[in-house]
């Protein structure tokens, strides 16, 4: 993945939304883990949310502002987000 962003709107304290990032990061994983393959995502992060991927996404901080999301993460977000 490319970088990611949530709209104006769900920013800061009085968005809209939560988990934005998460359920599109479930996403990318939902199918290939319904087609029982396994793998790793990886996506360049704004360096201010560095530290809140790691705490939200399970993210690890490869590179740069390389970020990397390993399989065992991706099923926590899937089963948060999706009924598999």
């Amino acid at each position: 993945m490319d970088l990611f962003e949530s709209a104006p709107f769900n920013i800061g304290k009085h968005k809209i939304y939560e988990g934005v990032a998460g359920n599109l990061v479930a996403y990318a994983y939902k199918i290939p883990f319904q087609k029982g393959f396994e793998g790793y995502v990886s996506f360049t992060a704004k360096t201010k949310l560095i530290d809140h991927y790691e705490k939200t996404l399970g993210a690890f901080h490869f590179k740069n502002q390389r970020m990397i999301i390993e399989t065992e993460a991706a099923r926590i977000l899937v089963e948060k987000y999706f009924i598999i």
